[in-house]
């Protein structure tokens, strides 16, 4: 029987690896400098956590089994509902706005999966939460940018929605049809908004909701040629300010879209994809967007706390990377080999190499481990680009060979 990792997992290897560490230190530096602490959350949650008032689907959630277990358990699908539960419940005393950031692999179950596909993935986040207004999300839609920035990407663009003011457009439609249209905004189907049962005062909005999409200044016009309540006024007027704060800023090309309406449901504000054109097709690096009714589910007293965040997708920055050249091409050679040159060496051997590993600056050391002559040695040296052997003698004094 030849061995694999369960459908949908996969292993990462040395180079995998360093390569994925290196687009995770850079993001983590630009976390640190926004003021962002690292949060770590459980990977296995309740099943009424994870599905965030049924926000996300519970077909989505990968389950696990219990034996004589009444809590239903998963893998978490995404990190933002996780952290809304573990800071209103464990964090309840400190102040707000609390500014965190995560790093971890989420396991969920896709359209494009369901045939063995991949199910666990790697994100890299924050949240910005206890924080509302024009200043909050500017914060992390320039967060975003800086951090794409530090990964060296350009020729991305940023996909803007409100999911406020594309929810309330849809209570115009009678309540039977909501779900289909909003169903047709979200795929563009043009088919089934000309298919429905809908006067042609309803159907015209339903076209002009389909095509709010373009430039900030050509939406936020046919936005407002709409009949809107002062609420909706008010959204879009916010919507207007933030645009400005954004292309003031000119950090990256904005599209405005309110028909962007996102898989997971808990958005309340602004909605947003990160969105890279790799020639043959457009590749989404991240999502994010406001959800300012999310921390009350799991409020003891139901207080809702504003909150926004966005997951960029490892795999995907990876990918659009990996033609860059920017990724290491190998794992990190090792500085030295140390080498004992007698069985009564092999103390002092021992020692030395600690010697080299409590530099004050990282040192890679290794230790040979016998059963190699001379010449060997040196091969399997200059083969792993060692770039010293320390041949040690019995009284513990080195001999060092340079190798490059």
């Amino acid at each position: 029987m030849v061995y694999q990792p369960a459908a949908g997992a996969r292993d990462l290897l040395p180079l995998d690896v360093e390569k994925k560490r290196w687009i995770e230190e850079r993001l983590q530096q630009v976390f640190h400098r926004w003021g962002y602490h690292r949060i770590i959350t459980s990977t296995l949650e309740r099943m009424d956590t994870l599905m965030a008032g049924e926000a996300i689907q519970r077909q989505m959630v990968i389950q696990v089994q219990q034996n004589g277990e009444d809590d239903e358990l998963g893998l978490r699908p995404e990190l933002t509902a996780s952290i809304a539960r573990t800071v209103v419940t464990r964090m309840a005393g400190l102040r707000y706005p609390q500014r965190l950031y995560y790093n971890a692999n989420v396991f969920r179950r896709t359209w494009e999966s369901r045939h063995n596909r991949q199910q666990e993935f790697y994100q890299a986040g924050v949240e910005l939460l206890g924080a509302g207004g024009l200043l909050a999300n500017a914060e992390v839609l320039l967060l975003v940018a800086d951090c794409l920035a530090a990964l060296g990407l350009q020729e991305w663009h940023l996909i803007l929605g409100e999911a406020g003011i594309t929810r309330s457009l849809l209570s115009a439609f009678p309540a039977n049809l909501q779900n289909k249209v909003r169903s047709a905004i979200a795929h563009l189907d043009r088919i089934t908004i000309d298919s429905l049962p809908l006067s042609d005062q309803l159907r015209d909005r339903a076209r002009i909701m389909l095509d709010l999409r373009g430039s900030s200044a050509d939406v936020l016009q046919k936005v407002s040629s709409l009949d809107l309540d002062k609420e909706q006024r008010e959204a879009v007027n916010n919507l207007k300010s933030l645009v400005e704060l954004l292309e003031s800023e000119r950090k990256f090309p904005l599209i405005l879209d309110l028909s962007l309406i996102q898989t997971i449901d808990y958005y309340t504000g602004i909605v947003f994809e990160v969105v890279k054109d790799t020639g043959s097709q457009a590749r989404i690096l991240g999502r994010g967007g406001r959800y300012d009714q999310l921390l009350g589910l799991y409020h003891p007293q139901g207080e809702n706390i504003p909150g926004i965040g966005f997951g960029l997708n490892i795999e995907d920055l990876y990918q659009v990377l990996l033609s860059t050249q920017q990724l290491p091409q190998a794992t990190p050679a090792s500085n030295w080999l140390v080498v004992p040159e007698t069985p009564s060496a092999n103390a002092a051997a021992f020692a030395y190499a600690q010697k080299l590993r409590d530099s004050t600056h990282l040192v890679r050391v290794e230790m040979d481990l016998g059963q190699r002559d001379t010449d060997a040695i040196r091969q399997y040296a200059r083969d792993r680009s060692i770039a010293q052997i320390a041949w040690i003698k019995a009284d513990g004094s080195p001999k060092i060979e340079p190798l490059r």
